[in-house]
């Protein structure tokens, strides 16, 4: 989903401390029977996610490393070697979840995560929101996605040094000069007039959308559409939630997705002002499929898709999770096995997680008020020896 996460609204207004530039990834490799309710899970509920990953793995070549996009990237080996399971994979069905435990546990080596602060990190959620909408602007439907401008341009500043890797500037030409993109304001101005993709009739559930990444919008055709990030403009991300609390509008332990959604609707005078407060802007495009497409390129799966640090982290890896329910806190644990298959503009650190919690209403409840406390395990591919 390549996307900005609601951790955006919360970081800013000291809920956690953000990483360490250059901050490594450590490993240590446990047992299966270290991994807390290893034996509860229902595993194959993992394996259409991570056959989707596998389908990733299948057409690249046997030599290409499995690695992540920083400096500080941690390998997960070559292709060759996860080409190999994935073929195993391939022939397993999700009626016997017992067979796909004893796949994981025969092929892949647990390894607890370690950042520089320990092996206990953040955890938040995110979903896959639903609007209505319409291709013909109305008094109704007045409030517009774009799709990505014809003149954005992106630049990957790893090009041109090493100790760039992974960073990127967006903007747009002027006189022969890369300059920043329009704002926020300017756009919802008008100056990008004939990019709409289509229209929606909520500015603030379109603003929610573009802090997803991606959402379902039901059509007055009848007709759904989904749609997808495309791109951003470039400017520093501002979180609504900071600036409330710094005028008093909200309390700094009170701020979730749904306190600010609630404000913005019983105070609409300020919320224009309010939402361009944020300069940062998302652009979409339909997309294909039955999800949300995920930044390894491959349909999200609700409850078993994890984004993370892909800095750090390679994606297609299958990860252990032990974190804070985002209601029940230590009473229920989420303790299951996930794929990293995602990241975003707030994942940062070698223990960090935005976990999906697919669409509807009990999704959103979940991911707009996670703010877990948790760990989490790599497994990766056995050695020779560790198969013998």
């Amino acid at each position: 989903m390549t996307r900005f996460l609601l951790f955006l609204f919360l970081f800013a207004i000291g809920c956690a401390p953000f990483p360490k530039e250059g901050e490594e990834i450590s490993l240590t490799p446990v047992s299966f029977d270290r991994l807390p309710g290893w034996k509860s899970d229902n595993h194959s509920a993992v394996l259409p996610a991570f056959k989707n990953s596998c389908d990733v793995f299948l057409k690249k070549g046997d030599l290409t490393k499995v690695i992540a996009s920083g400096s500080n990237a941690m390998s997960a080996g070559q292709v060759s070697e996860w080409k190999s399971l994935c073929q195993v994979a391939q022939r397993l069905t999700e009626y016997d979840t017992q067979a796909v435990r004893s796949f994981f546990e025969a092929w892949f080596q647990p390894y607890r995560v370690h950042g520089e602060d320990g092996s206990e990190g953040l955890f938040t959620g995110y979903y896959e929101p639903e609007l209505n909408g319409s291709y013909i602007a109305s008094a109704k439907f007045n409030t517009p996605l774009y799709r990505r401008p014809y003149d954005l341009i992106d630049v990957n500043l790893g090009d041109f040094r090493d100790e760039y890797k992974g960073e990127k500037l967006s903007g747009r030409l002027s006189k022969g000069k890369l300059v920043p993109y329009y704002t926020r304001e300017r756009i919802r101005s008008g100056a990008l007039k004939g990019m709409e993709l289509l229209w929606v009739d909520d500015p603030v559930s379109a603003f929610f959308l573009q802090i997803q990444g991606s959402g379902r919008i039901k059509m007055d055709t009848g007709e759904e559409v989904r749609v997808g990030y495309d791109g951003k403009n470039g400017h520093a991300y501002t979180s609504i939630g900071k600036v409330m609390v710094e005028k008093g509008w909200l309390k700094k332990e009170d701020v979730s997705l749904q306190s600010i959604r609630d404000w913005l609707y019983k105070n609409p005078t300020q919320m224009n002002q309010l939402l361009n407060e944020n300069a940062s802007f998302v652009f979409f495009r339909k997309i294909p499929g039955d999800g949300p497409i995920g930044g390894q390129g491959v349909p999200l799966t609700p409850g078993r898709s994890l984004a993370v640090d892909h800095t750090l982290v390679p994606y297609g890896v299958p990860v252990w999770v032990d974190i804070e329910h985002p209601e029940q806190n230590n009473k229920l644990r989420l303790r299951r096995l996930m794929i990293a298959q995602d990241t975003g503009g707030a994942i940062r650190g070698a223990v960090r997680g935005d976990f999906f919690w697919g669409h509807g209403a009990v999704a959103e409840r979940f991911a707009g008020k996670m703010k877990s406390r948790g760990s989490y395990y790599i497994l990766l591919p056995k050695t020779k020896d560790q198969k013998l």
